[in-house]
């Protein structure tokens, strides 16, 4: 199961009302996660590394819209303090 990054534009923001997807935040942690649910997400601050149990490894920034699949187990590693808007599919 991929993760997807990638950079968007203001302009994509807007047209995909990102801004008014709810808000996460989480502190520097680590713990393991499973996606029952498809997940987009922006973030808005923070640092992490995600490691999926096939052993992919993911490190997500500020600035990053992310695709994370339904069925995917992973665990997150953060590092800075994360701020994001999320939305499930």
């Amino acid at each position: 199961m991929e993760i997807k990054v990638k950079k968007l534009t203001d302009n994509d923001v807007r047209r995909l009302g990102i801004r008014s997807w709810p808000i996460w935040e989480k502190e520097a942690s680590s713990f393991d996660w499973f996606y029952d649910e498809g997940e987009s997400c922006f973030f808005l601050e923070g640092e992490v590394e995600i490691e999926t149990v096939d052993g992919q490894r993911v490190t997500i920034q500020k600035g990053d819209f992310v695709s994370f699949p339904q069925g995917l187990r992973c665990r997150w590693n953060i590092k800075k303090d994360v701020r994001k808007h999320y939305n499930f599919e």
